[in-house]
């Protein structure tokens, strides 16, 4: 009995080892978008910390629990478009913000805070997409989605956080170069998504 328990228990283990990788892997994108927000957020404060990091925890969360319960239903939009939305949005943000980095001061409006209104949707949205996919695979092996998906939000919101500051830190010491790096990176990330599927 007291092996079977041993076993029982680092069976536990493993799993929770497993969940974390994916949770991690699947909260790389938000931390490299919040690399490039952080870059352009100049100050940064605790409102644009919680903001982000909790949309995109929350996105990251809801995301495999929708790719859960959706099932096969879902599968011909989640291996085929899923890719190439989340490339649009990452796109059309990276643009903005090499577009906005590169004015001139005397031309320069003012810039959208990008942990407010749309373009806080848009980059939830876009770095949470894969997210459908690893819950819907969990569906076809008869995972509980709910559990995965509380650890998928922490580590999101975590990596989103910390993304940001490390983003804000370098912005502030070489300013607009690094605001344009910051949409490259929006831009690439949106490739890598769509070579990969």
């Amino acid at each position: 009995m007291v092996k079977n328990a041993s076993h029982n228990s680092h069976t536990t283990d493993m799993e929770l080892v497993t969940l974390t990788g994916i949770a991690i892997a699947l909260a790389m994108d938000a931390f490299a978008v919040a690399l490039g927000a952080g870059v352009f957020l100049q100050p940064l404060t605790g409102r644009h910390l919680f903001r982000l990091g909790f949309h995109f925890g929350l996105f990251q969360g809801l995301m495999p629990i929708i790719g859960w319960m959706a099932g096969l239903g879902m599968q011909t939009f989640i291996t085929t478009w899923a890719p190439w939305v989340a490339f649009g949005l990452l796109t059309f943000v990276g643009a903005k913000m090499i577009h906005e980095a590169v004015q001139d001061d005397d031309e320069e409006v003012a810039r959208k805070d990008p942990t407010r209104g749309f373009t806080l949707v848009l980059l939830s949205i876009a770095t949470s997409i894969d997210a459908l996919a690893v819950g819907f695979s969990l569906a076809l092996i008869g995972v509980t989605i709910w559990y995965p998906a509380l650890i998928i939000a922490l580590c999101a919101a975590t990596l989103t956080v910390v993304g940001l500051l490390l983003g804000n830190t370098v912005g502030a010491i070489w300013g607009k170069r690094v605001e344009v790096l910051g949409g490259i990176i929006l831009i690439s990330i949106g490739l890598k998504i769509v070579l990969q599927s």
